[in-house]
């Protein structure tokens, strides 16, 4: 910057003309030319001149393992299963190839932690929550989910209601929307047992150690169909307190990404790309009762 050279005005008027001339050099754009921080403009949703991690590249992060019916085998960049199907479906609304999406592992609980992302987004069935907005960001919800209960059909407990389901030994997954709604909806006579992940909860209704679990409907379905000997969804449910709970792309507090998702989510909500994906890899959850 250039300091504006003084006039022929001599002594102290002089320098205060030199000292007002530098702050008004100095002096930021107007806001409104910027950013909604004041900062950097606001990004661009072209195809081409996206902020991504990396240039020309859209990194997107699950965990591992990644489950059907969400993932086919446990391998996210197949395209195959409802969340892997709706990235690349995201990423091509974007501008971006198949091959221009690369996918990294990033474990459930670390998703939603505060802090600096290595990934653009998360997709892996992370429920929007207020607690979870107040350290990241996420899209709008690509999926409305439900959450449902699993037994062994074997001796399984008469269950009509939530209510009957109190009295029961229910376990789900650390950190999960489902273990909040056993806590908050159901609110059972002992405190739920919490498993690291979904294997080692199904793991411990097949050993006996809790007589139900809580998962969202879909990850119920795979488990009754691939993974329990005699198992069964006794029923499902809706908790997100006042809202339906919804599942979100999850991004970095603050990323100017976020709008671009957005519009991306938007798009393949009403041109029917979502209903279609849902009705091709979740069709199964119409048949299952709903408790109340």
């Amino acid at each position: 910057m250039r300091t504006p050279r003084p006039t022929a005005l001599a002594g102290p008027l002089a320098g205060l003309l030199v000292a007002t001339a530098a702050l008004a050099a100095c002096a930021p754009v107007d806001e409104a030319d910027t950013g909604s921080d004041g900062g950097e403009a606001a990004a661009s949703c072209e195809p081409g001149e996206l902020l991504t991690i990396t240039d020309g590249t859209l990194t997107v992060a699950t965990d591992t393992p990644a489950y059907p019916p969400y993932f086919v085998d446990d391998d996210p960049t197949n395209g195959e299963g409802f969340e892997s199907a709706v990235a690349y479906a995201v990423a091509e609304e974007l501008g971006f190839s198949d091959d221009d999406v690369t996918w990294v592992e990033v474990p459930f609980d670390n998703s939603y932690a505060p802090g600096p992302k290595r990934f653009d987004f998360d997709i892996n069935q992370i429920s929007i929550t207020p607690e979870r907005e107040q350290a990241v960001d996420f899209s709008e919800g690509y999926y409305t989910a439900t959450q449902a209960v699993v037994v062994l059909e074997d001796g399984a407990p008469e269950i009509g209601s939530l209510d009957d389901l109190a009295g029961l030994e229910l376990g789900a997954q650390s950190g999960t929307t489902s273990l909040t709604a056993i806590r908050d909806a159901i609110q059972p006579d002992e405190d739920p047992l919490v498993f690291k992940n979904t294997n080692a909860a199904t793991q411990a209704l097949q050993n006996g150690q809790v007589e139900a679990i809580v998962a969202d409907l879909p990850t119920a379905l795979y488990i009754t169909a691939a993974q329990l000997d005699g198992g069964v969804v006794a029923g499902q449910f809706e908790y997100a307190g006042e809202q339906a709970e919804e599942f979100g792309l999850l991004l970095e507090k603050g990323n100017p990404l976020t709008t671009c998702v957005d519009e991306a989510v938007t798009a393949l909500r009403e041109d029917g790309t979502l209903d279609g994906l849902e009705q091709e890899w979740l069709s199964e959850s119409v048949d299952v009762p709903v408790l109340q």
